[in-house]
């Protein structure tokens, strides 16, 4: 009886975590590689859902109407904004700048463990026009933690 209720047990949780719901959410990270300290740079995390469907249009040989969302339909208005330090400063690359960044970004990920998500994926990337005189850029890099739904 005893091994019956522990194959029991063990297929209900088996079948709890196949049904169970995922959630995820994408954190962004935004550090500026532009020279002498001009560049604005945070840790954006929308705080309101969107539906893409709202904005998807499907294109066939048929119908190839446009997709007509304005963007200020599209636009997240409720999203909370850290601040972190640019890469440089008058003098040059500033590494203390990047271990605050880096210390910041750590309280970031280390909160959203402790509220339950799981950090599933990192994805970074480096925009740079790198033409003569090259004075733009940025260095994003985007958290994707996922967690049970509740």
């Amino acid at each position: 009886m005893k091994k019956l209720l522990l194959v029991i047990a063990i297929a209900s949780i088996s079948f709890i975590d196949a049904i169970a719901q995922v959630e995820y959410k994408v954190i962004t990270s935004v550090e500026s590689i532009v020279p002498n300290g001009l560049g604005r740079s945070r840790i954006i995390s929308a705080n309101e859902e969107k539906d893409y469907k709202e904005f998807t249009s499907t294109q066939t040989e048929d119908d190839n109407t446009r997709n007509k969302s304005k963007r200020d339909e599209i636009r997240v208005k409720d999203f909370d904004e850290t601040k972190l330090l640019n890469f440089y400063n008058l003098g040059g690359i500033r590494f203390q700048n990047i271990a605050a960044n880096d210390a910041i970004i750590t309280s970031k990920i280390n909160t959203m463990i402790a509220e339950g998500w799981e950090l599933a994926f990192v994805n970074s990337a480096v925009e740079s026009e790198c033409g003569k005189g090259d004075g733009q850029g940025i260095f994003i890099t985007r958290y994707i933690f996922k967690r049970n739904k509740q």
